[in-house]
Parts: C-alpha cells; sequence; structure tokens
C-alpha cells in the first residue's frame, strides 16, 4: 500500500457488534483509516459515537456523503454495517457519488434490491466488496485452490452447516438488540437463520468448489412458537456440473456456538474445514492415510500463505479472516486508482455478484419450503 485509503462508516455506532469488527478489520493491516461515519438510525446518537472515536461524525449517511465529497481530505470508501433492510440505499447512494463500498452482507433485503446494486456497480465502475469473512481464512483459500488445482478431482458430494443456539428461546423479546432486529423480517429480510447463517454457508460451498448452486429443495421451519422468520432450515442442492449437496442452518441448536463446517468430496478424495478449528484443514485423498494440513505448516498453496500473517503455533481466527477481505478490497481499490492489474491473489474477495446469488438464493429456499418442498431454480 502506498497510503492509507480514508474509509467512513454507515452503522456500528454505540452497541453494535458488528461495527466494531469491521473497524479492527480495517486497521488490523494498516490499509484503512477511518476518518468519518453516520453511525446510528438516530441523529443524536450517531454523534454521540462518532465523538466516542474520534472522528468526523454526521447525524445520517447522506449527510455524510455530501460533506465527505467536498473535502480534499474526505472519505474514498465507505463501510457499512447497518441491518439488513439498511444496506441498499447507502450502498446505492454511495457508489453514485463516486465512492467505493464494502457492506456487510447479506446484499440487501430483497432479491430486487440486490439486482438494482449490481446495475448501479456495474453502470458506475466502483469497487464493490461484501464481507463474507469466512472466505478470507487461509485454510479455506487453501481448500479452494486445492479444489481449482484438481486435486480432489471431479467434485461429487458437497455438505455444508451453520448451526447456532443463541436464539432457542424468545430472545428477541427481551429486548436484546441483535436478536430484535435479526427476527424482524422488515429489517432481516424473507430468510431468519436462512438469511444470516444460510447466506455464509451458500458462500462458502460455491467459493471452495467453484460451482454454483442450481435448484434448491427447502424444508424450513420456525420452531420457536410466535417467531416471525425461519430458525432452522434443511436443503438439498443441485450443482452446477452435477455435483449435489446439503445446507443445515439453524439457530436454535443447544450446544453449538457458531458451527460453521464444510465437507466437499470429488472424486479423488475429500476436504472439510471447521469455523471453530480454522487452523486446520482435513484432506483425505482416496485409498491413503488421512492428513491435516495447518496453516502456515508445509507445501501450501500460494492463496493460503497470501492470507497469513503470523508463523504457525499462533492461531489466527475470526478477526483476521475479516481483515482479510479489507486488505484484498484494499489491493483492488489502489490498482485501480493507480490504473494497474490487482494482486490476482486478492480477486477471491467477494463482490456483489456474489451477494445477488445469495439473494436469489434465500429467495429459492423460501419459495420452495412454501410450495411444500420443491425442487426450485435459484
Amino acid at each position: 500500500m502506498t497510503r492509507r485509503l480514508r474509509l467512513a462508516m454507515v452503522g456500528g455506532g454505540r452497541g453494535a457488534f458488528i461495527g466494531g469488527v469491521h473497524r479492527m478489520a480495517a486497521r488490523l493491516d494498516g490499509c484503512f483509516e477511518l476518518v468519518a461515519g453516520a453511525l446510528a438510525s438516530d441523529p443524536q446518537r450517531a454523534m454521540d459515537s462518532a465523538a466516542d472515536l474520534g472522528i468526523r461524525g454526521y447525524p445520517n449517511f447522506a449527510a455524510m456523503l455530501a460533506g465527505e465529497r467536498a473535502r480534499e481530505d474526505g472519505a474514498e470508501v465507505i463501510a457499512i454495517v447497518t441491518p439488513n433492510h439498511m444496506h441498499h440505499a447507502p450502498a446505492k447512494a454511495a457508489l453514485e457519488a463516486g465512492f467505493d463500498v464494502i457492506c456487510d452482507k447479506p446484499l440487501a433485503l430483497t432479491v430486487e434490491q440486490g439486482e438494482d446494486l449490481a446495475a448501479t456497480v456495474a453502470r458506475t465502475g466502483r469497487v464493490f466488496i461484501l464481507t463474507h469473512n469466512y472466505s478470507g481464512h487461509p485454510m479455506v483459500r487453501q481448500a479452494r485452490a486445492m479444489v481449482r488445482a484438481g486435486e480432489l478431482g471431479a467434485i461429487r458430494v458437497v455438505q455444508v452447516e451453520y448451526p447456532q443456539d443463541w436464539l432457542s428461546t424468545r430472545l428477541e423479546e427481551t429486548g436484546q438488540k441483535q436478536s430484535e432486529w435479526r427476527t424482524d423480517p422488515a429489517r432481516a429480510g424473507l430468510g431468519g437463520s436462512l438469511g444470516d447463517l444460510g447466506t455464509h454457508a451458500h458462500h462458502l460451498a460455491e467459493f471452495v468448489t467453484g460451482l454454483g448452486v442450481e435448484s434448491v429443495l427447502a424444508d424450513v421451519q420456525s420452531f420457536v412458537e410466535g417467531r416471525r422468520v425461519d430458525d432452522n432450515a434443511h436443503l438439498l442442492l443441485r450443482f452446477a456440473g452435477g455435483a449435489r449437496g446439503m445446507l443445515w442452518s439453524s439457530q436454535v441448536a443447544p450446544g453449538n456456538e457458531n458451527a460453521l463446517r464444510l465437507r466437499v468430496y470429488g472424486e479423488k478424495g475429500g476436504l472439510a474445514w471447521s469455523q471453530e478449528h480454522p487452523n486446520q484443514l482435513l484432506h483425505t485423498p482416496l485409498g491413503e492415510a488421512p492428513r491435516v494440513l495447518a496453516r502456515a505448516v508445509g507445501a501450501l498453496h500460494p492463496a493460503a500463505a497470501h492470507a497469513t500473517r503470523i508463523p504457525a503455533g499462533h492461531p489466527e481466527g475470526y478477526l483476521e479472516a475479516f481483515a482479510q477481505i479489507y486488505r484484498d478490497a484494499a489491493e483492488q481499490i489502489t490498482a485501480r486508482r493507480e490504473g494497474r492489474a490487482p494482486d490476482p491473489l486478492s480477486a477471491a474477495t467477494p463482490t456483489v455478484e456474489d451477494g445477488l446469488r445469495g439473494m436469489r438464493f434465500v429467495a429459492a429456499a423460501i419459495a420452495s419450503a412454501r410450495a411444500g418442498g420443491t425442487w426450485t431454480v435459484v
């Protein structure tokens, strides 16, 4: 990096979990400097939150975009870390005002909003990065590289799951902020566990295998009485090229904290990765002893080294993976501004098109479930 990119943030003020995560991720590799924010929907809380961080504060995102655009030292990149229903409007406005955008997932509230953002990105030519942060883990990048190198042969079976237990009761009735908006379809969108967790699982499966999900058959539930969005879903998947798969997302599975897991099986062998043990990747070549590949150990693919910061034996985890998305975003933004090709290893970062695929996936799954569990094209 020749210099730090100036970053402004929409959302993520006092009491917001994900805003702090984005700020730490943006700082970790020294690629960004946070200079401004419209950090809350309430104008006073927005200004107070900015004062807490020592940055320029604005009462709303429209004022921030106008104010930063008018400054010589104004922000160049906008990070959007709001609840789902507030992704589309600030993202579109930022793109049209000439800013590059880094947006939390899922992309938007509806497929139509996602399509509008994809069209806006294409029209404006700005960089748009979606923070599917699990794709930033070194051993996920290793798995992706192994599949693309043909080390598993043709992919046959993909199993992905993302169970949690934190919504096993009516937590949303206690005033807990995260549960309150994530179970409100007006702010979370069509999918509860599907939108929150299923989009991560869907993206991870497509990211590693390089295969798109073409159709789904879904069985979707709201087990907690009175809940307005799904809290559990089982899906059968058909991938391009003939591979088959299953996806399970759940927020009512006691004993599961953040148990994202992926297994991929091809004609030559398999791979297994767990988010709660992210520094290892299990490789099972057909007819050979299983082997555990470890981050920063041995002859891994360059893609894994690209996402590694510290020596073997020092665990890297959630924040470093999140930071990898920001570091790759910075390389793409800087390369475009300098008129050069970006480092090819940074191209693995999720884009608006990945986000749109996620929106279409959730819509297809809900449509399948409402039709009684029928195969539905994504």
